[in-house]
């Protein structure tokens, strides 16, 4: 008999520890926020010295969770591995992760300099590579757990009109690592997944200076719109929890149809 709750114990969070990295604004602190909300213990983790890790932290006790913050850098192993340990002290345990800090710019690659492609591949490839590390390490210990790593349609395919090949190569590098880890991992019972946004509704593309932009990267989307940073939450819930128990290796695409074209 399936029981009538069956829907709600899928996706319950209750009793997890998550951490998640670039909580401190977009689409990394609305995951935490939906984590939380489904039950979810935070551990938050972001660079950012504008005040906005404090907000998720408070946010989130406000929905009646606990978390915790750390200023800290994915480019450091060494940040990432005291961060989970304040995880391992305060709970005991890591269940869930969220790799979603990364940056974002675009010049052409014939005026590309070297530091600027090596800053994008340092951030957004070698500290997911780096927080993978330091999480499945605790994960080891606890029997399992389910990593999510935040990756791009520009990791699929090469965006109209943006000169940006080292974060396209850095968001494809992200799909193919957590599909490689995923296998590493699958018999320690840690799975790996990404999900791709399209173009979102971050406070980067909704600058009035992205005006432009913003009505382009709109037409382009069969859908129309942009995503909202919300509608990421979803994916990550599913992805965080029972629900995607026979899930590994998945690149789950949120794009409003953009690929399909």
């Amino acid at each position: 008999m399936i029981a009538k709750d069956f829907a709600q114990t899928l996706f319950n969070l209750e009793g997890r520890v998550a951490f998640v990295t670039g909580a401190g604004s977009g689409i990394g602190q609305t995951i935490a926020y939906g984590l939380a909300s489904a039950g979810a213990k935070i551990v938050c983790f972001d660079l950012r010295e504008d005040g906005g890790l404090a907000e998720t932290v408070a946010n989130i006790a406000s929905l009646g969770s606990e978390a915790y913050l750390f200023t800290g850098d994915v480019c450091q192993l060494s940040d990432l591995r005291e961060a989970v340990q304040l995880a391992k002290r305060q709970y005991g345990r890591l269940d869930i992760a969220v790799n979603a800090a990364g940056i974002a710019n675009a010049n052409p690659a014939l005026e590309m300099e070297p530091e600027q492609w090596q800053r994008v591949i340092d951030i957004n490839l070698t500290g997911v590579w780096n927080s993978c590390k330091a999480e499945a390490e605790l994960m080891v210990e606890c029997g399992g757990g389910s990593i999510i790593n935040i990756a791009s349609m520009s990791g699929v395919i090469v965006n109209r009109g943006l000169e940006q090949a080292h974060y396209n190569s850095s968001k494809a590098g992200v799909i193919h690592l957590s599909k490689s880890l995923a296998m590493e991992w699958v018999g320690k019972n840690i799975r790996v997944n990404t999900i791709s946004p399209g173009y979102t509704a971050t406070p980067m593309n909704t600058r009035p200076e992205m005006v432009h932009q913003t009505k382009a990267f709109e037409s382009q989307t069969p859908m129309q719109r942009m995503a909202s940073v919300q509608e990421m939450a979803g994916p990550a819930i599913f992805l965080a929890s029972d629900a995607s128990s026979f899930c590994t290796g998945v690149d789950l695409l949120v794009d409003g149809g953009f690929t399909c074209w």
